[in-house]
């Protein structure tokens, strides 16, 4: 499935990361992600599909277009368990570098 600019844009702000982590993940520059989701330019089928791992990483899920509605996008988790999530990853306190 293919996604386009402003969904890539409703995905971010879903799963709640910044458009540097986002591109850093995608590997994209975070000025090409910026002129992605408002519409400035368009990626290469590749760094499409990288983006689309990405966001589907944090949580995502893509809606393609239907007979029913528009394309979109959702999150594949529940409110509360973004709230789990979030909790469970903030226990633990500081965490250091691991010598394994």
């Amino acid at each position: 499935m293919t996604i386009i600019g402003p969904q890539a844009r409703a995905a971010r702000a879903l799963v709640r990361w910044p458009r540097d982590h986002v591109a850093r993940a995608a590997g994209l520059d975070e000025e090409v992600l910026l002129a992605f989701e408002t519409g400035g330019t368009d990626l290469d089928p590749d760094a499409r599909h990288r983006l689309r791992l990405a966001l589907e990483a944090g949580g995502a899920v893509f809606l393609p277009e239907n007979r029913d509605g528009g394309m979109g996008v959702r999150l594949k988790f529940t409110t509360k368990d973004v709230r789990a999530i979030d909790r469970m990853e903030n226990e633990g306190g500081a965490y250091g570098s691991d010598d394994v």
